[in-house]
């Protein structure tokens, strides 16, 4: 039986296909240097096939009351993106640099003035209190019954003598989850380092030390205002 895609993601569903339709064609030039296939059609056409894929696969985490869903169907079709191209014979290496540069032309193409914006919203004390009551409910047990594919995380408050103005530390991750569930772990390093230029074309800079994917016992993102001349790691 066909698997159907979560309703929340099918209201959805025409932006997210016309988002990885655009990011498909800022990633041609690169695709065509890089990788050596021949017939980028196909692949565009492979990519999407797979997307549908993905949506079916994608976890309910609560829509838009909370912040993480946004993550997901922001990021999750890089997954699709780098099923295809590791089906081609593409290093790993070769598709995070892949992803890398499609996310922040994506992310260039918006306007500049809206995107520095938003990062400052982000930055906001008002979001910061928003981001902390989030993360307190994304640890309680009823959330986590009832979205157990979901994030799970901490506000961290700078101590004395640490140079950024507020963290998170996640102690679970939904990308995790999905790819052990799904057999992508092998592509979450290209997941997980879409994070530093995606914050980085709204003006914030991340440092991040450590990672879930890479073993640890939580992913340490520090979050500042990105300093002219900055670049994200």
């Amino acid at each position: 039986m066909t698997e159907s895609v979560h309703p929340f993601y099918e209201s959805n569903r025409s932006a997210m296909e016309a988002s990885m339709r655009h990011r498909l064609d800022l990633a041609e030039t690169i695709l065509r240097e890089r990788t050596g296939l021949s017939d980028l059609e196909d692949i565009k056409h492979a990519v999407m096939a797979e997307f549908d894929l993905v949506l079916t696969q994608l976890p309910y985490v609560g829509g838009a009351e909370n912040r993480m869903s946004n993550f997901f169907m922001r990021l999750i079709g890089f997954l699709a993106i780098g099923r295809v191209l590791r089906r081609h014979g593409v290093p790993l290496a070769v598709i995070s640099d892949i992803t890398r540069e499609t996310l922040t032309q994506e992310g260039l193409a918006v306007p500049e003035a809206e995107r520095l914006a938003a990062g400052r919203q982000f930055m906001s004390a008002e979001n910061r209190g928003l981001l902390s009551k989030q993360a307190v409910m994304s640890i309680t047990e009823s959330h986590r019954q009832a979205f157990p594919d979901d994030f799970a995380y901490e506000y961290v408050e700078p101590r004395p003598g640490e140079n950024f103005e507020f963290g998170i530390n996640y102690t679970a991750c939904g990308f995790c989850k999905f790819a052990a569930r799904h057999g992508d772990k092998e592509l979450l390093p290209s997941i997980c380092g879409l994070d530093f230029d995606d914050y980085a074309t709204r003006g914030i800079y991340l440092e991040r030390t450590q990672t879930l994917a890479g073993g640890a016992s939580h992913c340490n993102f520090r979050f500042s205002k990105l300093k002219p001349g900055l670049k994200p790691e």
